[in-house]
């Protein structure tokens, strides 16, 4: 088997509280190889979303150790993070996180810009268009639905083409009929793009698409999580 896009070694994350340190993540050891699709399950506070953010560095793990790609995410300073998520991973959030002053277009086109493409915008219009939105492109988030603006967001992730795509409860704030689209587009630009995929949902329907369900409980594997990190 080929060396894991993503391996955690005893992976741990402690925050501050206002009674003291509060555990979230106590020990996380996995493995998740190129193009698997892994779905993130658990109780709220269970620390799905914050596993998910230190597999993309968002989050720096205080204890054990994360690579990604083969490089040490714990490693990594502020700056070295952002540039390696720019060119190896995309996330797309619950809440949008567009820029309320950039179209869509210009919303997409953003990390190309940053990374330096000159066809910056080529490419966004194409990934719009390919999300369904290629007549919507010169317009702002506020003039969107939240089913269009996420689907701007499913754009943006993927326009790099990431080797990593990962998504917190992607489908969290939409209705049915949108977050099923959602699901669907979500799939496809796992296929198109072959990415590996990682998603935090509650969503039975979208966990039951995935290759591999994970469940989290207090902070730790679930037993039978355990076992299949172990095979």
């Amino acid at each position: 088997m080929t060396d894991p896009v993503l391996a955690l070694s005893d992976a741990r994350l402690t925050l501050a509280g206002n009674a003291g340190p509060v555990e979230i993540l106590k020990g996380i050891s996995l493995s998740i190889h190129k193009g698997e699709t892994v779905g993130l399950i658990g109780p709220s506070g269970s620390g799905k979303s914050s596993l998910l953010m230190l597999m993309g560095g968002l989050e720096r793990a205080t204890g054990g150790k994360v690579l990604a790609l083969g490089q040490d995410l714990t490693a990594m300073n502020e700056d070295a993070l952002a540039r390696f998520r720019r060119g190896n991973m995309g996330v797309v959030f619950q809440s949008f996180h567009l820029i309320p002053t950039m179209t869509a277009l210009e919303n997409v086109a953003l990390p190309l810009e940053l990374a330096g493409a000159t066809d910056a915008f080529d490419r966004a219009q194409a990934e719009l268009t390919s999300v369904g939105l290629g007549k919507r492109m010169h317009h702002y988030p506020s003039q969107m639905s939240g089913g269009e603006q996420q689907r701007v967001a499913l754009a943006r992730a993927a326009v790099p083409r990431p080797a990593i795509l990962l998504a917190d409860e992607p489908t969290g704030n939409l209705d049915g009929v949108n977050g099923q689209a959602i699901m669907d587009l979500l799939f496809g630009l796992r296929d198109r793009h072959g990415a590996t995929l990682v998603l935090v949902t509650h969503a039975p329907e979208l966990a039951s698409r995935c290759d591999r369900v994970i469940r989290l409980a207090d902070g730790l594997l679930a037993p039978e999580a355990l076992a299949k990190a172990a095979e």
